[in-house]
């Protein structure tokens, strides 16, 4: 039987909430650059973004995009180079300004008054925030691309977190997600599990939810995390 085949077949862990009470800090993030564990980012961008994209665009111009805990992605200048109004988040200052650096662009920086160490970071239609409050005004956006944000919050903050994120969008969005699937028993994350479940339960009141596609993404370095397959799913969510 082909390898592949078996392991994207395989279901789901039953026990949802075997990660539920692991917890990092901010600070325990801000390390992981300062350290350069940063795995997580993508030099060439995301595959399955690129494969779907149009999907996820609809052919639109002049969107505002919105990409929740951005760390350095390209895929923000990809974004900005087609014309899209890019709005990020991040903890990591570090994070910003490599993404400024290695993107080759000069910006602007200023505090952002309510929030003690928040800044602001922006270039051209590139803005990039410096942590935010829960309601910060930042208006609302046609499209989310949401990889390596959902995973990355502590598992008892994603009901909040997916309360923040449908706050921010407009009518007629598209909010596309990457999750990994894997058994939350021999990694305690993050990247967070995050079954299909609770995605339903998240968002499924305000969303349809459509599974795109499913990849295995096994690689060498997911040994050491004790697991033996790894699956990334991608999400299209639209207004119900």
């Amino acid at each position: 039987m082909d390898k592949t085949r078996t392991f994207l077949d395989v279901k789901e862990y039953p026990d949802t909430e075997v990660q539920k009470n692991r917890v990092l800090t901010l600070e325990e993030w801000q390390e992981k650059w300062v350290s350069r564990r940063i795995g997580f980012h993508q030099e060439q961008g995301h595959k399955l973004l690129k494969k779907h994209l149009d999907t996820f665009l609809k052919g639109e111009n002049g969107l505002r995009v919105f990409f929740p805990l951005c760390g350095k992605a390209v895929e923000m200048k990809w974004f900005a180079d087609r014309g899209h109004s890019v709005v990020g988040v991040e903890i990591s200052e570090l994070g910003i300004r490599e993404f400024f650096a290695e993107q080759n662009l000069s910006y602007t920086e200023e505090p952002i008054v309510e929030i003690p160490g928040g800044k602001i970071f922006k270039v051209y239609i590139v803005l990039l925030f410096l942590s935010l409050p829960d309601r910060a005004n930042i208006g609302k956006f046609d499209r989310i691309w949401d990889r390596g944000a959902l995973v990355a919050i502590n598992p008892g903050d994603r009901e909040r977190y997916a309360d923040i994120m449908l706050s921010l969008t407009r009518k007629g969005f598209h909010y596309l997600l990457a999750v990994l699937c894997y058994d939350p028993t021999k990694h305690a994350g993050p990247p967070f599990y995050v079954p299909e479940a609770e995605i339903k339960k998240l968002f499924g009141s305000i969303c349809n939810i459509h599974c795109l596609e499913k990849v295995d993404v096994f690689e060498e370095q997911h040994k050491s995390w004790g697991i033996d397959y790894i699956i990334e799913k991608l999400y299209l969510f639209t207004e119900k």
